[in-house]
């Protein structure tokens, strides 16, 4: 059974998933918490296996909980629910070392394969609803990128604006985005949102 702890300051929200989630047999809904504080002092009186937080609360935000959490729980599975669907609070999340990021759009099944897949260790990353492709035809798609369009990347990956990436790899802004550019076509992605998606999918970040 994976017992979760729901993080939301909303009550019709945590009454709507508790519902959702009571359909599934394999978790429960053990507690509520309606600020970070309040998750935090849960977390430290009792142990669950995963906690579903919301990125957006009144006080200390779901990011600024997750770097609390992650100083005194590091392997504690942590999903990150949010009403935004910009790149960048993907890459919050994911530089705060969060196991999973997911729209509130997002489809219940959805939802409910990425409760599992973290409680299992694994990680999931979904900005705007989008879900993982199929089983991939051939080698994985970064492998046909260059060294330098691979290590923009990562960099893109890690939340690094393009100027930040020039200044870091002595490269103009333009020729980043060349090079982002011939990446996204090589790996038939169409945003930075993607491409972090594709970096949790096919393990080439923690």
């Amino acid at each position: 059974m994976i017992e979760l702890l729901v993080v939301d300051d909303h009550a019709i929200f945590r009454a709507g998933l508790r519902r959702l989630l009571s359909d599934e047999a394999d978790m429960r809904v053990v507690a509520e918490a309606t600020s970070g504080q309040e998750a935090i002092e849960m977390i430290r009186d009792r142990r669950f296996d995963v906690v579903v937080l919301d990125i957006n609360m009144k006080g200390r935000s779901g990011l600024d909980t997750l770097v609390a959490v992650r100083a005194e729980f590091p392997r504690l599975p942590v999903l990150m629910l949010s009403m935004y669907i910009e790149p960048q609070y993907m890459q919050m999340a994911l530089r705060a070392n969060a196991n999973a990021y997911l729209s509130k759009d997002t489809h219940p099944a959805e939802l409910t394969s990425a409760i599992r897949r973290v409680a299992a260790g694994g990680h999931h990353m979904s900005g705007n609803g989008l879900t993982g492709t199929g089983p991939d035809e051939g080698p994985p798609a970064h492998e046909s990128l260059s060294q330098r369009e691979r290590h923009i990347m990562m960099k893109i990956v890690s939340g690094h604006s393009l100027t930040e990436i020039g200044v870091q790899m002595s490269l103009s802004v333009k020729t980043v985005s060349t090079y982002r550019s011939r990446l996204l076509t090589k790996m038939g992605l169409t945003s930075n949102a993607e491409v972090v998606q594709y970096a949790m999918r096919n393990g080439l970040i923690d």
